[in-house]
């Protein structure tokens, strides 16, 4: 019997195979390659060869490139500025002038400050929806909700400006808050309570590397964010420029300070620097400061939360404008 054209193509491909690589006949039946030490001759060249690489090195196909590690998604996912967690917050923000759009409430939760809520949204004309804990708990991860959220308009920061004219409208010196670069919503919304307890007449925090007004900030501060002017500026060092031609001293908190925080006078104008929580001021806004203060410590640890630091320098402000 003879051989057909495709047979004989064929005997004539596995030949050439064995000359050039060396590969065993393959069985009958089976098309089995053992190319020696995993190389074989690229279909556009004769003499080209490349070795398989191991499953860990190999480039990503195309279809696997379009999907992203669930971390990179978490991380990605934007910050949301227009919720307010927590009874207490919620209850602040409904007795200021902030535009509530939505009020969130668990089912069945009808006690206790939850009365206060309603009767403040009802007084208001607020839509109030009635909803499982799950969905609060999807719209804030943490889970600090207390079974209540508001949807509200994002946060309208302030300016400069109007720190400068509210403390004037006062009949006060200005006392200010900078924060250089506070990551941790935690550390901000105490900051930012500490403030309105202390009498800050404002809040300067940069736009770049800075938390803003999230709802865990909301959460920390209990409603001190409703009564506090908080400015989100470009450059920390341009506006300190403006803050000292307006006659404001900067006071710098850092542990290389000459004179410890009870021995400054801070009865004029001011505005307290606090760096970030592991690399403290940075090093040009030191240089912009007029003096540097630090905090007297007793203890083998030379460091404190940026909160915590922050609320000293505050009490040592109210202090020394009380005692005058």
């Amino acid at each position: 019997m003879t051989k057909g054209p495709r047979s004989v193509r064929k005997e004539m491909r596995e030949k050439r195979k064995v000359e050039e690589l060396g590969v065993k006949e393959p069985r009958i039946g089976r098309e089995v390659s053992y190319a020696k030490d995993y190389e074989r001759k690229s279909r556009y060249s004769k003499d080209a060869r490349f070795e398989k690489e191991p499953r860990s090195v190999r480039e990503p196909s195309a279809r696997s490139k379009g999907f992203k590690k669930v971390d990179e998604i978490v991380q990605e996912a934007p910050i949301r500025e227009d919720l307010i967690v927590g009874r207490n917050s919620v209850i602040e923000a409904l007795k200021s002038d902030r535009t509530i759009e939505c009020l969130y409430l668990a089912n069945g939760d009808t006690e206790g400050s939850v009365k206060v809520i309603l009767g403040l949204a009802k007084e208001k004309r607020i839509v109030i929806k009635e909803v499982d804990r799950k969905k609060l708990d999807s719209m804030c991860p943490e889970g600090t909700h207390q079974g209540v959220i508001a949807i509200v308009t994002p946060f309208k920061y302030s300016e400069v400006n109007d720190m400068l004219e509210f403390a004037k409208k006062k009949g006060e010196a200005p006392f200010i808050i900078i924060l250089d670069e506070i990551e941790d919503p935690h550390n901000l919304g105490s900051i930012i309570r500490t403030a309105e307890l202390c009498g800050a007449h404002g809040i300067i925090i940069p736009k770049r590397r800075n938390v803003g007004i999230t709802p865990t900030v909301y959460k920390c501060a209990v409603g001190a964010i409703e009564h506090m002017k908080i400015a989100k500026v470009t450059n920390i060092n341009a506006t300190i420029d403006i803050l000292k031609e307006q006659g404001v001293w900067i006071y710098g908190a850092d542990i290389e300070g000459n004179e410890f925080s009870y021995e400054v006078d801070f009865n004029g104008p001011c505005a307290i620097v606090v760096g970030s929580e592991g690399r403290g001021i940075s090093k040009l806004t030191v240089k912009k400061c007029d003096k540097l203060v630090k905090i007297p410590m007793a203890g083998k640890i030379n460091s404190l939360n940026a909160s915590v630091a922050g609320g000293i320098m505050m009490y040592e402000v109210l202090k020394g404008r009380l005692v005058k």
